[in-house]
């Protein structure tokens, strides 16, 4: 089951119909318990709109209310990758000690108004000369604290003002167009597979200049687990999404340039891609 949501409405693609309602909306629709059963309940009692597939032509970030919070460590490269950029700052070690720690790195990424959706300019920090994309599986934290749905994130980073000092981490992820989400939210009913593939590509022109996969049971956390520390002491009326880490990260000498396309693909859930904008 995937959720799509439009400048008017929300839209439901299940065994490949289209259905919507005018009494949704998004927050109210998705921040359930059993998503997938109430939904299906719903769905019932409503015709099927073949003439909805021209409203997906037009889709838009799948977020109304919720915050994206987002994962750090969570993968043995990832790690790796950090200390390699904070080791002359001398903070290399703080990640080694994350990742083996039990209070897992968890951060704020975006509000809802500075993320982007499907088709829109992800963007680099004009005081960085060291960005990168990282394709991440999201999860949807309804307000009772369950993990109800799924979609992908791109967690736009500066890792040369992140590599500076672990403690410019705001800067180096949070600013206007560093958070992509979408196309959809992915309701599967039972947990995502651990066999899942997070597949990322980029290009610059016609050049493929980048391009790599990686099965989301490399993450050394279990998603139950971040979403318990999120959850611990903050609450979120609407729910709350959160990246869970990388596992991707492009060489040292690689860095985004303007008019890049970035195309990240999760097994069932489809492709986010977005251009690098200024």
């Amino acid at each position: 089951m995937h959720i799509f949501k439009t400048n008017e409405k929300v839209i439901v693609k299940y065994a490949g119909l289209l259905y919507s309602s005018p009494d949704w909306t998004w927050d109210n629709f998705i921040n359930r318990q059993a998503l997938h059963s109430e939904i299906l309940k719903e769905i019932q009692s409503i015709t099927a709109n073949p003439s909805l597939a021209y409203d997906l032509e037009n889709i838009s970030a799948p977020i109304a209310n919720q915050e994206i919070w987002a994962s750090g460590v969570t993968y043995l490269r990832s790690m790796d990758a950090r200390m390699e950029e904070s080791k002359d700052a001398g903070g290399g070690d703080f990640y080694a000690r994350v990742y083996s720690a039990e209070r897992p790195e968890i951060f704020f990424k975006s509000s809802a108004s500075r993320a982007v959706g499907p088709g829109g300019s992800v963007r680099i920090r004009k005081d960085s000369k060291w960005n990168v994309p990282e394709p991440e599986l999201v999860l949807f934290i309804c307000s009772a604290g369950t993990i109800e749905g799924y979609m992908i994130g791109n967690d736009m980073s500066s890792r040369d003002i992140e590599g500076e000092n672990p403690l410019y981490l705001p800067q180096a992820k949070s600013y206007d167009g560093a958070a992509a989400v979408g196309p959809c939210l992915y309701v599967p009913g039972t947990p995502i597979s651990a066999d899942t593939e997070i597949q990322i590509e980029i290009r610059r022109g016609d050049d493929k200049v980048f391009a790599d996969t990686i099965l989301i049971s490399r993450m050394k956390r279990t998603h139950q687990e971040l979403a318990n520390y999120l959850f611990m002491e903050m609450s979120f009326p609407a729910g709350a999404y959160l990246m869970t880490g990388t596992g991707i990260v492009p060489p040292d000498s690689f860095t985004l340039n303007y008019g890049d396309v970035i195309a990240i693909t999760i097994s069932n859930i489809g492709t986010l891609t977005n251009q690098v904008g200024k």
